[in-house]
């Protein structure tokens, strides 16, 4: 029983304030020491580790599975299954199957993404440029590694490249692939890492070692000659500024333009896309199209479908009769992905150090990074072959007297005797003695004597001729210009993406794009919003609205205007009215406070064409008219909202639009009128301007209405003309009452 209690008694919480006071103990920590003990360690495992390529062009993930693969005999060997290889490259790589597995598809033949792949695939690895066609699981797919793959390991074993061990300390793997050819250029590559990233767009593999050798033999020749542009595994057309192009080779970082390739068939009115941006995905393409023509943007297409088959992608566009193909495809460059700009940032880690290179700067780190390597081949053969010649000169040593050494080993009566006998026998070391005790009797001949007499002249030679090569840097440029061309010979490749001089190419506008045409514009008290065509407006002249709402407004426009949108809290909205559907007259139409992100409780007072070059006259209640140009309106950056867009020191009734000067008339809740010539205000060149008074007002009234003077249904307007300004005006007679009230119901009506 005092067991079991004495267990119950170590389960319950303990009461100890000493105890208590340890667990609910907080430490204090600046929180640079906690980002530089905590955070930094990340973040630098990710850039050094994982995400930046290193001057081999490979990311650790990309050399551990290639290194596997070779380690397995696939170079040479048959194909195996992907789950395998999987399998036996977390003995490196333990971040898991499935990021693995994604990193042998990106790699691979079938997949597409590089030019020179580095997998040779068999089975469904799916494709770059879709976004649906997902690759097959590893059991089911089979893979070896591409014969370029030679280039990648050559003189692997021969001390080219460092080794270190593997996470567990039970293997090792190279810290570099010792390749013949520039990867890093060759190879895309695009990493994310911890504050910066990466974007190494692939060079043509035949292009590159050209420029590398002119490289070798002339530091200061052009880049851009051999190697004029990127190239990219999905073809299409680089849109080509020389300038642009050399600026990114000089600093690592820009942009440039690629734009897909198609072809017209006139027979069937079909275009046929069969070449995208390596940007981008064709299940994207098609869902922009289908966007556009759902919202007229692109009236001309009629059907779009994906005819993707074993002969590479295609895209199909059914055009409609009299639809002209290059307009068409000018419109799909400038609003879809089938042009997209291609941003370049050559991030590359460089002795552990992330450093943002251009070409000619990589290419010299690479350069001096093979150069050293090749040395160390050639101080490893070195190695190699002095210690042969000092086996053979120990051997030589012994075949001048071999009776003598024969006599030596058959006196020695210890087996462990006869290497220390033969050593002071004939002044030879340990290891040329057990050598010469381990030569076969049936080789103790003179033939055998002759011929290594033979090989220790010639290997004398050629250590002579690899002691020059290690002490001339020119011999060494020569090694790898030779292995450059024996690269573009064994692997020849065509250039892929087309280059298109930029002043070639047609540039449409934005006008030309969006199609014009005339439409009525509607606005209700409320804020709803229609943009009706001629046809719909002929077919249903009745304009739907909520109950208590009806009309404030309309004007003719084209569907290319830009309209200005006034609100109750001094702020204009600039809406462009090909962003706005055609409507119907039986909808209500668009809520713009909503449309248009308006603030709580704001909403419209008017709407008004936007013509920069006409003037403005801001009628407030308090009788002031505030009269302005409208291009104050006008921005270079394509601004939505303006705010401060006029005086706040009275409410905005209404909003005239004037293109010369007129008569204008203005009415107040006293049921007082007023004409004035808009001549007699001043031009203002601000639009905070609190305005002109034009009519006196007694303190309970303001100002309702304002229309032009023609509009106004008054029938003597020499009555109501100011003589000065401000003015009170006068009153308004019935029939001046009446037919302002008629007039009303006739605008009414016959909208």
């Amino acid at each position: 029983m005092a067991k079991k209690k004495t267990e119950k008694e170590n389960k319950r919480p303990t009461s100890d304030p000493n105890v208590m006071g340890l667990q609910a103990q907080v430490v204090e920590q600046p929180i640079t020491q906690t980002l530089e003990t905590n955070y930094m360690p990340y973040a630098m495992s990710v850039i050094v580790s994982r995400a930046i390529p290193e001057i081999d062009g490979f990311k650790p993930s990309h050399r551990k599975l290639l290194y596997t693969m070779y380690k397995m005999n696939l170079l040479s060997g048959p194909r195996t299954k992907s789950a395998n290889i999987v399998g036996q490259t977390m003995r490196l790589n333990p971040h898991g199957d499935a990021a693995i597995y994604e990193t042998m598809v990106r790699l691979s033949k079938g997949n597409g993404a590089l030019l020179t792949p580095y997998v040779d695939s068999k089975g469904n690895f799916g494709k770059v440029y879709s976004r649906d066609m997902s690759y097959a699981a590893p059991r089911y797919t089979e893979a070896k590694l591409s014969p370029i793959c030679a280039e990648l390991f050559r003189d692997i074993d021969s001390d080219t490249v460092d080794f270190a061990d593997n996470y567990d300390g039970t293997m090792k793997e190279p810290t570099l692939l010792p390749t013949t050819f520039p990867n890093i250029l060759v190879a895309a590559n695009m990493g994310i890492a911890v504050g910066m990233a990466s974007q190494i767009c692939g060079f043509n593999l035949t292009e590159c070692c050209q420029a590398t050798i002119n490289y070798l033999n002339d530091p200061d020749c052009d880049i851009m000659q051999a190697m004029p542009a990127p190239d990219f595994a999905t073809g299409g057309e680089i849109i080509y500024d020389p300038a642009e192009m050399r600026k990114i080779y000089e600093t690592g970082r820009g942009s440039f333009p690629v734009r897909a390739r198609w072809r017209h068939d006139p027979k069937a009115n079909i275009i046929e896309i069969y070449e995208i941006p390596y940007t981008t995905k064709a299940e994207i393409i098609i869902d922009k199209v289908a966007e556009l023509v759902k919202t007229g943007k692109v009236k001309e297409i009629a059907d779009m479908r994906d005819e993707t088959d074993l002969n590479g992608l295609k895209l199909a566009i059914d055009l409609k009769k009299g639809a002209d193909p290059e307009l068409v495809m000018q419109k799909l460059f400038k609003m879809t992905s089938l042009q997209d700009n291609f941003p370049c940032n050559f991030n590359v880690l460089v002795h552990g150090y992330p450093k943002v290179m251009g070409v000619k700067e990589i290419l010299e780190e690479w350069c001096c990074w093979r150069m050293e390597s090749v040395r160390r081949r050639v101080a490893y053969d070195l190695g190699k072959k002095r210690d042969k010649l000092h086996l053979l000169q120990g051997m030589g040593k012994i075949l001048l007297d071999i009776d003598q050494a024969i006599r030596i080993i058959r006196e020695t009566e210890k087996e462990s005797d006869v290497v220390p006998n033969l050593m002071a026998g004939f002044d030879i070391d340990e290891v040329q003695a057990n050598y010469v005790a381990e030569i076969k009797l049936r080789n103790i001949n003179r033939e055998y004597i002759l011929k290594r007499l033979e090989e220790t002249e010639t290997l004398e030679k050629e250590i002579a001729d690899l002691e020059a090569t290690l002490n001339s840097t020119r011999r060494i440029k020569t090694i790898l210009i030779r292995e450059l061309t024996d690269v573009m010979k064994k692997y020849p490749m065509e250039r892929k993406t087309g280059l298109v001089m930029a002043h070639e190419v047609e540039q449409l506008d934005e006008e030309d794009i969006v199609p014009d045409y005339p439409c009525t514009v509607f606005l209700s008290q409320e804020g709803y919003f229609k943009k009706i065509t001629p046809q719909s407006l002929r077919m249903n002249a009745e304009q739907k609205y909520k109950d208590g709402d009806g009309l404030r407004l309309s004007f003719e426009a084209t569907n290319r205007q830009e309209v200005l949108v006034f609100t109750d809290k001094q702020q204009v909205y600039k809406m462009r009215l090909r962003d706005m559907e055609d409507s119907k007259a039986s909808v209500l139409g668009v809520y713009l406070p909503s449309r248009l992100s308006m603030d709580e409780g704001e909403s419209v007072v008017t709407m008004i064409p936007a013509d920069y070059e006409s003037v403005l006259l801001l009628v407030f209640d308090n009788g002031k008219v505030a009269k302005f140009p409208c291009s104050v309106y006008d921005t270079k950056t394509n601004r939505k909202r303006l705010t401060g867009a006029f005086s706040d020191k009275a409410a905005l009734v209404e909003v005239l639009q004037i293109r010369e000067e007129g008569e204008f008339a203005l009415f107040s809740s006293e049921g007082r009128a007023v004409v004035f010539r808009s001549e007699d205000l001043q031009l203002k060149a601000t639009r905070s301007t609190q305005g002109v008074a034009v009519m006196k007002l007694k303190v309970k009234y303001q100002v309702t209405r304002a229309v032009p003077a023609e509009e106004s249904g008054l029938q003597n307007r020499t009555r109501y003309r100011a003589k000065a300004l401000p003015s009170t005006g006068a009153l308004l007679r019935p029939e001046d009452r009446g037919e302002e009230q008629i007039t009303l119901l006739d605008d009414s009506a016959g909208i």
